[in-house]
């Protein structure tokens, strides 16, 4: 009974203390996805000019770029077309003018930092109002009902294990967090077969409605299952992937050793949620498009993701390009993503154990002043390459680096331009392998000397 009592007790209560608004724009999210099309488009015509108006009038950086091309933010509420009259947003421009992209109407105390990934160069801070962050909350909350999932249906998080004690009172609001949104944390880091065998073992405590997490990771527990010819299925029913692409290869492992529905989304820092399946319609995600309005931009023979937001006036994010490809297709119903390429994740041994490259993000976002990292893999000896821009922040990186590992990886700090990159717009993987013939030629000659020395 505790659940029925956290969603409809508990989630009210912490929303009322908190001072935040997110079942009313829950509502609102769910009566604009309903509607049908033409309504949302028309509605989006209205959005977008309201948003690019305040933008044109409180933002310095589109002050200036309306005034020197002359555009009219009104136009779009005539035709969504005269978006394309505005060049694109990169990350580069975003780290370029800094503060220049923030509304003058917040200061700067007022808003909510949040980064990027740096896929296509180094990480970039975005800024989102509290309202906004309440309007990400609902899409959320929308697109898990999307899912079948309830806020009275039990939930799992898998959450990284950082290798650190945290303060007693984080904790404390953490467990709260969890008791309020009726959620449990798995904290998981390595792919170690006793730490897949622990994974499990809560899961099957457990037993949520909804597991949300990597699919890199639910994957390595769903082969483990299936070598130990251990029965999962009936444990869950649903599994929401984040923050990678679910492939068919993990999708049909996920689906056939928990027979459970595995259900794929495409979300940002930028924007929080953009697109997500429904129940029943696997490899078609459905553009939330009350959130950002989305085009494609094409780029050497792809189709690059570009949106423009709707929901966050404190840093209004236009034609931004966000390095993702997918193919956007537009129907009756409206627009879906499909065939989605993203970044590669690896598993990286450090000290004899396995990590997914996704942990090591998380572990380094935790630092801060970390951009990015790539881990050069020769036998059992580890280079990390760390971009720390700040040099008198090194030390205190290389010390934690230090206190988790020890001797088990060599350090080496360096700009993003001194990370090997591969493929479409020079992306680079977190892992570089020197049994690969590719790879064997960026890795340093002292670490091979130690490798062939062990």
């Amino acid at each position: 009974m505790f659940r029925f009592f956290s969603a409809w007790v508990l989630y009210p209560m912490a929303e009322r203390h908190l001072g935040r608004k997110i079942r009313e724009k829950t509502s609102l999210v769910r009566r604009q996805m309903s509607a049908s099309f033409p309504e949302r488009r028309a509605n989006a015509r209205t959005c977008l000019a309201t948003q690019l108006e305040r933008a044109a009038s409180d933002v310095p950086y589109y002050r200036d770029l309306f005034r020197q091309i002359r555009f009219d933010p009104l136009k779009l509420s005539i035709d969504l077309a005269y978006l394309q009259d505005l060049p694109f947003l990169t990350k580069d421009i975003i780290r370029e003018q800094g503060d220049r992209l923030l509304s003058e109407r917040y200061e700067p105390g007022q808003l909510h930092l949040r980064s990027s990934g740096g896929s296509t160069g180094p990480s970039a801070k975005f800024y989102y109002s509290s309202e906004a962050l309440d309007w990400t909350a609902a899409v959320n909350l929308v697109s898990l009902e999307w899912a079948g999932k309830h806020r009275h249906m039990r939930e799992m998080h898998l959450a990284s294990r950082f290798p650190e004690t945290f303060p007693l009172r984080d904790r404390l609001k953490e467990h709260v967090k969890c008791a309020v949104l009726n959620r449990t944390n798995l904290f998981t880091d390595q792919f170690d077969p006793p730490a897949l065998d622990r994974a499990w073992r809560r899961i099957r405590r457990a037993r949520p409605f909804l597991l949300q997490g990597h699919p890199s990771t639910l994957y390595a527990i769903a082969l483990r299952l299936r070598d130990r010819g251990t029965k999962a299925t009936g444990v869950i029913r649903v599994f929401e992937s984040t923050g990678e692409v679910l492939d068919k290869r993990k999708r049909e492992t996920i689906e056939t050793v928990f027979g459970c529905q595995a259900i794929d989304r495409y979300g940002s820092a930028e924007f929080g949620v953009l697109a997500h399946e429904e129940i029943g319609q696997p490899g078609r995600l459905k553009v939330l498009d009350c959130v950002a309005w989305p085009e494609v931009a094409a780029r050497e023979g792809r189709s690059e993701l570009v949106f423009t937001g709707m929901l966050n006036d404190a840093m209004p994010l236009v034609r931004y390009r966000t390095g993702d490809v997918a193919e956007l297709e537009l129907t009756e119903q409206g627009y879906y993503l499909h065939n989605i390429v993203g970044r590669t994740h690896d598993v990286i041994r450090i000290g004899g154990h396995q990590y997914p490259t996704h942990y090591l993000q998380d572990v380094f976002d935790r630092i801060g002043g970390v951009d990015e990292f790539q881990v050069v893999q020769t036998g059992n000896a580890s280079l990390l390459r760390l971009g720390v821009p700040d040099e008198q922040h090194r030390d205190a990186v290389a010390q934690r680096v230090h206190s988790w590992w020890g001797d088990d990886v060599q350090l080496e700090f360096t700009d993003f331009e001194g990370l090997v990159r591969r493929g479409w717009r020079s992306k680079f993987r977190h892992l570089i392998d020197a049994s690969s013939a590719d790879d064997a030629q960026h890795v340093p000659e002292s670490t091979t000397k130690q490798t062939q020395a062990a």
